[in-house]
């Protein structure tokens, strides 16, 4: 027979009686019944009164964790045959039967040796049997019973999971679920309230709260700043019993990090800021650095910077570090420390990623005043002209003063000046300069004809600091003076035909000039009187003539003139 038992607080005494037919003539007929039920034999009613046995015992419940020094005494078999005389033997087998389970086999007690822990095994399936102990023959059919390990509460709450690492934005409403903790209890969830959790924060008040019964924890407060505390150690208990005293506890952690949101805007640390910048910064370099601090982190603290106004907006830019996120200020244009030696600008800082549930707290962006004090600079001499003309006649009196280049020490320090022609080694040096005054003077007497021209350098350092040079190019024109013969232009052999014409122009001649055109061009022709003259020719001067590079005649008997050489043409005789 197979009895079940169901949960209860106390082991409750259940009798259960089997019905049974007379034995036969050899040994008893056996019958086994089970669940609680009474089988007949085939073709048997109800209307034949037959005695009845059957099994009486405890329902059987045994406690887990006993801890006592003695036995625990689990239940009692009894057989409606046993008389108390000795003559009922009772067997036990099946789970534990021997070892974990024993039995008076005289009296049917059944004792637990051993501690047992409902949380390994729950219940022992063991079968039960009377039997006659002097003929070893059956009094009552075997029986199938279990006993049942009885919880105690004996397993603390668990977290499996734990610790936990979670994030919630910062600012987030009060009441934000951040996490569900889930604490696990071995003991029976059907007995009692050993296995009942109840959740408790022990530390994280007042900033994050439990649901007792699902274990929800969410914000206990408004606004909670990331800039103000960012991390948070957060101990939940899970309590068994309901929360009741006496109950078993477990715990874990939960680390919360609140994340950033923008709600903070830029600000410089400074409103005024000065820069030193040298007169000689290279226009396009960087010059200097200026940076808004941002409370936010990641993309909420990106910004730009922008100069809004200023005496300076021309001659400065700022650009953006993505990386550091500070202002790079460049030089647009040159710096003159003579001519302005500072300048305003007025630097914003903007974030670029705005937030519009927090705009309330804007506006994200701050403004700071920028001076730049222009420094000064040893510079090398200005001269006063980029570049000089100067003229001189030809063939001047050594010494002759050409002409006188200034330069001047644009620094305040306004130093003395010294100059000095700048000549290369193979060049012949037809001028000086003097040191001081920066005069140029010839050294050799000049021909036009020969050089007109001449390009020279002079160079200007400080008296102070001689490695400072400034250069400027000096272009010297030779002036000429009439200072050449003309001469004609070749030499000349003419043929006259026999047969010529009087007042036929037989050739023109001409002659050239090596002097400058306002010099020289426009020629005289005469006969020289120191030679004899053949009187069948004449010449007849150009008077007529416009000058030009090479003047020239026209030799005929009556005197004319032209530019054209001509060859007679001497016609046959017949």
């Amino acid at each position: 027979m197979k009895i079940t038992s169901t949960s209860c607080i106390c082991p409750v005494l259940v009798c259960l009686c089997f019905v049974q037919r007379c034995y036969g003539t050899a040994q008893h007929s056996s019958i086994k019944g089970t669940r609680n039920q009474t089988k007949h034999i085939e073709g048997e009613t109800e209307v034949h009164h037959r005695p009845k046995r059957g099994w009486v015992w405890n329902q059987f419940f045994v406690l887990e964790e006993h801890m006592g020094p003695d036995p625990q005494y689990v239940g009692k078999l009894h057989s409606n045959s046993d008389k108390g005389d000795g003559s009922v033997k009772y067997i036990l087998t099946g789970e534990g039967a021997g070892t974990i389970f024993i039995i008076d086999d005289t009296t049917g007690d059944i004792h637990s040796t051993k501690s047992l822990d409902r949380e390994q095994k729950t219940h022992y399936v063991l079968h039960a049997q009377a039997i006659d102990r002097r003929t070893n023959k059956p009094l009552e059919p075997e029986s199938e019973f279990i006993i049942k390990v009885q919880d105690i509460n004996d397993n603390a709450p668990k977290f499996t999971d734990g610790p936990y690492i979670v994030t919630v934005p910062e600012m987030s409403d009060m009441g934000t679920s951040v996490l569900q903790v889930t604490a696990t209890d071995a003991d029976d969830p059907t007995y009692g309230n050993s296995a009942r959790v109840v959740y408790s924060i022990l530390q994280g008040q007042p900033y994050f709260s439990v649901d007792p019964k699902t274990g929800v924890i969410r914000t206990a407060l408004h606004n909670m700043d990331r800039e103000a505390r960012e991390h948070y150690s957060v101990v939940i208990q899970a309590k068994d019993m309901a929360g009741q005293v006496g109950g078993l506890s477990g715990s874990t952690t939960v680390n919360i990090t609140l994340t950033d949101v923008n709600d903070n805007p830029p600000r410089f640390p400074q409103k005024h800021y000065q820069l030193y910048v040298p007169e000689s910064a290279q226009v396009g370099s960087a010059v200097g650095k200026i940076k808004a601090y941002d409370a936010d982190t990641g993309s909420n603290a990106d910004m730009t910077y922008s100069i809004i106004n200023g005496d300076g907006v021309g001659i400065f830019s700022i650009s953006t570090d993505k990386e550091t996120r500070e202002g790079i200020l460049s030089l647009k244009k040159p710096l003159n420390y003579e001519k302005k030696k500072s300048y305003t600008l007025n630097i914003e800082g903007a974030n670029t990623h705005l937030d519009f549930r927090f705009s309330h707290l804007g506006p994200f962006k701050d403004a700071t005043m920028l001076k730049i004090i222009v420094g000064d600079v040893d510079e090398p001499p200005l001269f006063s002209m980029p570049s000089y003309v100067m003229e001189v006649y030809e063939n001047a009196k050594i010494g002759t003063v050409v002409g006188t280049v200034l330069a001047q020490d644009p620094d305040s320090a306004n130093s003395l000046v010294r100059y000095f022609i700048d000549y290369n080694a193979e060049d012949d040096r037809f001028f000086n300069i003097d040191a001081n005054t920066g005069t140029i003077k010839t050294t050799k007497v000049l021909d036009r004809e020969e050089t007109p021209w001449y390009n020279i350098t002079v160079a200007a350092s400080e008296n102070d600091n001689p490695s400072l040079l400034s250069h400027v190019t000096v272009v010297i024109r030779v002036l000429d003076v009439n200072d050449n013969p003309p001469e004609l232009a070749r030499e000349y052999d003419i043929v006259v035909c026999e047969n010529s014409k009087p007042g036929q122009v037989i050739h023109t001649i001409s002659a050239t000039d090596k002097d400058d055109f306002a010099n020289g061009q426009r020629f005289n022709f005469f006969l020289d009187e120191h030679l004899s003259i053949n009187p069948n020719f004449t010449l007849k001067d150009n008077e007529a003539a416009v000058p030009s590079p090479s003047g020239f005649v026209r030799a005929r008997e009556t005197g004319a003139c032209g530019p054209a050489v001509q060859k007679p043409s001497c016609p046959r005789l017949a």
